[in-house]
């Protein structure tokens, strides 16, 4: 059996067109033409690879790489071995990612399945849905009445795309992602298996049984957004699910009803964040955390993983552990509990005996 290589590379570029790219300055007398026809990690990177340095904790490798260039800062171009190319950035990893989109384009988003443009004669698309120029549609992918999606989308394989349901141009649509009242802006991306715009967790307890309450609002995503695989987003109950523009979020990740997220947030895998909930622009969720319903989270805050959130966290704060609270709290919360556990520890130690008793 052959080894395949799913992504190939669109182009080979030489150092001064990586710089150009990158904004990169070039180590004094380099040749500026060599070509880079791979990428590669730091430690196993081979000539003709370009890799870089943004963690510290890899400083070591780059002493010993045999990569033909390296992105890195000007702290650590004095250890760039003979043989490898210092390209001088502020910030490595997010050139690297620059670098890697010029090379390997179509590992951007998720690519037709079926390696095809067009609207395949496997699909079923409803004769008053309104698809622009330019849109794929996979085999086994439904598209309901009314449904509007621009030019440049993709729609993969077994996907299945509600009536009414409205997409922008130049998304990709993963294989078996359902969308269903919900409108979807440009450039967006979600992953296979995502369900967006079910019904919310809605009901009406009460002793004898609970009324479920129908969930009459919509999910609307804006601009630039990423969703990963098995996330799941419910549409709203009376008012709408909101996710800003930019914001990327996770495998995995449960949005309740009502929820509003702000533009440029980052959630992370097995978050859940429950209905009514709002999260501020550029906020974070650690992976596995778990946020109550009708809280607040303010702009540019933080939360650790597997915390759990039940009160509004100010704008601007980290907070961690379960209930979360302040970072710099719970550190010492962990602290004192640590010591309480060794002094106890010691306290239950037998004494030892006088020898001379």
């Amino acid at each position: 059996m052959n080894d395949p290589v799913f992504f190939r590379p669109a182009l080979a570029p030489t150092l001064a067109e990586i710089a150009q790219w990158t904004g990169a300055t070039l180590a004094p007398g380099c040749d500026s033409s060599l070509v880079i026809n791979a990428i590669a990690p730091i430690d196993s990177a081979q000539p003709g690879a370009l890799t870089f340095l943004d963690n510290p904790k890899y400083a070591t490798a780059l002493t010993q790489t045999r990569a033909s260039a390296c992105l890195l800062t000007q702290r650590h171009a004095a250890a760039v071995p003979t043989g490898t190319v210092a390209l001088i950035v502020a910030q490595p990893y997010a050139a690297f990612a620059k670098v890697v989109a010029k090379i390997y384009p179509d590992a951007l988003k998720p690519q037709s399945s079926f390696a095809a443009h067009g609207i395949s004669p496997g699909a079923f698309v409803h004769p008053d849905a309104r698809l622009e120029q330019g849109v794929t549609v996979d085999p086994g992918a439904v598209i309901g009445p009314h449904a509007e999606i621009g030019s440049g989308t993709l729609i993969g394989a077994q996907a299945v795309i509600g009536a009414h349901v409205r997409i922008g141009r130049d998304c990709a649509i993963a294989a078996h992602v359902t969308l269903s009242h919900c409108l979807i802006g440009n450039r967006v991306i979600i992953h296979p298996g995502a369900r967006i715009g079910q019904d919310g967790f809605g009901f009406a307890m009460s002793a004898r049984g609970h009324l479920k309450v129908p969930q009459v609002g919509r999910v609307i995503i804006q601009d630039d957004v990423e969703i990963g695989a098995n996330a799941t987003v419910d549409r709203g109950a009376n008012r709408d699910t909101l996710i800003g523009e930019g914001t990327k979020i996770d495998n995995l990740v449960q949005i309740g009803h009502n929820v509003s997220i702000g533009r440029h947030c980052v959630i992370v895998a097995h978050v859940g964040i429950s209905g009514s909930t709002e999260l501020a622009d550029f906020a974070v969720v650690g992976g596995q955390a778990g946020i109550a319903g009708h809280v607040r989270i303010g702009a540019g805050a933080q939360i650790a993983a597997q915390a759990g959130v039940m009160n509004d966290i100010p704008a601007g704060e980290r907070w961690g552990g379960s209930p979360a609270r302040p970072m710099r709290e719970w550190f010492r919360t962990l602290t004192g509990i640590d010591k309480l556990l060794k002094k106890s520890a010691q306290d239950g130690k037998p004494k030892a005996q006088d020898e001379n008793q």
